[in-house]
């Protein structure tokens, strides 16, 4: 990935390290969610892994790249570099605090620089079983469940290394199936506009002749090079149609939504290499982001975090910024709700369970306050006790009586409304609300962390419920809120049982 800069950024390479057993360890993390946001965090800058997944919200984050330190090798590196050997000492207490947040890692073995430079561990190792302990050392160190393997450049074209490499992900696949291990490969690959080169396709033919499951194909819907006009959004929607279509060819026994279920896309935000003809803007983001939930594709990513920022606008393509005008973080905040049963930026992590819209009964404004809560029905036409810049009391639409509380997202700020509720420890109680609008969050945090639940919107009422454990508690904070850049949401009937 990255077919310039990604090259220039990489390490100076040294000399091959030595190949050890490796031994199965109990397993910790749990799967990748079925939906996954996970943009590329490059590792060989020295950001910080937690710090930036902090910063930016982004809880899934995949980890480029793993490589050997020299062409022949058998012992792999992150960016090949010597000094950062695949063990806890490199990254492990990072991934543990963004595990501790509810999120995960997904290390990515290649990239540009090892494809190119022969670097990359299916070309450089001509060892199938000492691929696969090298898969598995990964594995087993950091605890994961899912492993990237960019193939690009050169790796397209070396039919040896495509073989042993589909040969060692079958030989791990069968040791995980043997110690009771969940472990999901994906390939990522370039794509054109109407689907993969047969030098892709190659690929995957190889692992479907070598019984290798893939789990998950991810196109690389940029760089595309072929001097075309480019509706970057609608040729990620192209590109993957053909792909699903290609796929249809490869697993006649899938159907079609299986197969949209083994379909990632990775976008390069901004200005990508090719220059302004080819930039993914902030409208694409929204528009692929729609489309992407709407068709249920597995992954969902961008080329790259650190990138994820307006610092050159009007620029060329960079390792540090987008090249266009945005806010820090505005494709992270886009694309962060696509996760099925993760985290969100900016607030606590959801559910993700969408009620179903209900009928908007009668409502006195006389009726009793939620036990544990104030103000909940709004019917006082004042904000107190709630809190929150962007949020506001209106008289219309309402979900009963006449009153709701507006919050009123915007680009920067999701418009969390809260309110601090006194509480008995150790109790289970039922949070609800009515909500209308697009992305509409309801939660509770507690000592013990933060549980919500979301609905991606609707014109009419909609209610939302999720149970919240106090643990020792004797406060929590209930609040709500929109999504950033997705407009105003309304609240109503907010209620702690």
């Amino acid at each position: 990935m990255r077919r310039s800069l990604i090259a220039a950024a990489a390490v100076a390479l040294t000399a091959a390290g030595v190949v050890f057993a490796v031994t199965p360890s109990a397993q910790a993390a749990t799967a990748i969610p079925a939906h996954v946001f996970a943009p590329y965090f490059e590792a060989y800058n020295g950001d910080s892994l937690n710090g930036l997944s902090q910063q930016s919200g982004d809880k899934y984050l995949t980890m480029a790249f793993i490589q050997t330190a020299s062409r022949g090798s058998c012992t792999v590196y992150w960016n090949g570099d010597t000094g950062m050997p695949i063990s806890n000492a490199t990254f492990g207490a990072d991934i543990a605090a963004i595990r501790a947040r509810g999120g995960d890692v997904i290390p990515s073995f290649g990239g540009y620089a090892a494809d190119n430079g022969g670097t990359e561990i299916a070309d450089s190792c001509t060892d199938v079983n000492q691929i696969a302990a090298q898969f598995e050392k990964v594995i087993t160190t950091y605890d994961v469940t899912r492993i990237d393997l960019d193939v690009e450049d050169n790796s397209l074209t070396n039919t040896a290394g495509i073989d042993r490499r589909n040969k060692a992900i079958k030989i791990v696949e069968d040791w995980a199936a043997a110690n009771g291990r969940t472990i999901q490969f994906v390939y990522t690959l370039p794509t054109t506009t109407s689907g993969l080169a047969d030098s892709g396709l190659a690929v995957l033919r190889n692992a479907v002749a070598n019984n290798a499951r893939v789990d998950i194909v991810n196109q690389m819907t940029f760089d595309y090079y072929d001097n075309q006009p480019h509706q970057m959004a609608n040729d990620t929607k192209s590109a993957s149609n053909g792909l699903h279509s290609q796929l249809q060819q490869l697993y006649p026994t899938k159907t079609s939504q299986q197969l949209w279920s083994m379909i990632g896309v990775t976008e390069m935000i901004g200005v990508d290499d090719f220059g302004p003809a080819e930039t993914f803007t902030i409208a694409d983001a929204n528009a692929v982001y729609a489309w992407a939930t709407q068709q249920g594709i597995a992954e969902l990513s961008f080329w790259a975090l650190q990138r994820d920022n307006g610092g050159c606008p009007g620029g060329a393509a960079s390792d540090t910024c987008s090249g266009i005008s945005q806010s820090t973080w505005q494709f992270s905040h886009i694309f962060a709700p696509f996760t099925t049963g993760g985290g969100t930026p900016g607030s606590p992590s959801p559910t993700r369970t969408t009620a179903s819209p209900s009928p908007s009964p009668s409502r006195s404004s006389s009726t009793p306050p939620a036990t544990g809560l104030t103000n909940g029905t709004f019917e006082t036409g004042s904000l107190s006790p709630w809190t929150g810049s962007l949020c506001s009391i209106v008289s219309t639409p309402v979900h009963g009586g006449s009153k709701a509380l507006k919050a009123a997202a915007t680009s920067s700020d999701n418009a969390q409304c809260s309110q601090t509720v006194a509480v008995q420890p150790n109790r289970t109680y039922t949070l609800s609300a009515w909500v209308q609008g697009s992305y509409a969050f309801l939660g509770a945090t507690t000592g013990a962390g933060d549980t919500s639940t979301w609905t991606a919107g609707s014109s009419t009422w909609t209610k939302l419920t999720v149970n919240v454990n106090t643990g020792s508690s004797t406060s929590i904070k209930v609040w709500v809120h929109g999504w950033y850049g997705t407009g105003t949401i309304y609240v109503d009937d907010v209620a702690l049982v």
